[in-house]
């Protein structure tokens, strides 16, 4: 476990919001949770890797669909 120091205003605020009757330090560790499970910088290339090795088939893909589209 590891002691916080929070700012007299942050805590404040968190006073004011309806934290579903959860313990403020619970509340703060799913915030940094939440924060912590956010990409970082350059961590989803291998997402845009696999796009762009789909991308033929998947260009095919949307203009199949495309050619379903009837004009008004």
């Amino acid at each position: 476990m590891v002691t916080v120091a929070i700012p007299d205003d942050v805590v404040a605020a968190l006073k004011e919001r309806d934290l579903e009757g959860r313990d403020t330090g619970h509340f703060v560790a799913d915030i940094l949770r939440a924060y912590l499970a956010l990409p970082q910088q350059g961590e989803d290339a291998g997402d845009l890797e696999i796009i762009n090795a789909h991308a033929a088939e998947l260009n095919a893909e949307a203009e199949d669909a495309l050619s379903y589209q009837v004009s008004w």
